[in-house]
């Protein structure tokens, strides 16, 4: 993977990180059982995300 690659991935990992914290700040706010619900399910996506972004930086930062 090139140098732009690897920065490219990072940033990506970095928009994860900022989506998360938005997502369970909104969860927190609402009052609406079914919606903070919808929120945590995507939480969880964007955490899967994020896990497999930090797998491929580490996989290809050793190389």
């Amino acid at each position: 993977m090139t140098q732009k690659e690897l920065l490219y991935v990072e940033d990506a990992i970095e928009h994860e990180k900022t989506i998360i914290e938005v997502l369970k700040f909104s969860a927190e706010q609402l009052e609406d059982e079914e919606l903070s619900e919808y929120l945590s399910n995507e939480i969880t996506t964007h955490e899967k995300m994020k896990t497999n972004l930090c797998e491929l930086l580490k996989e290809n930062a050793n190389v």
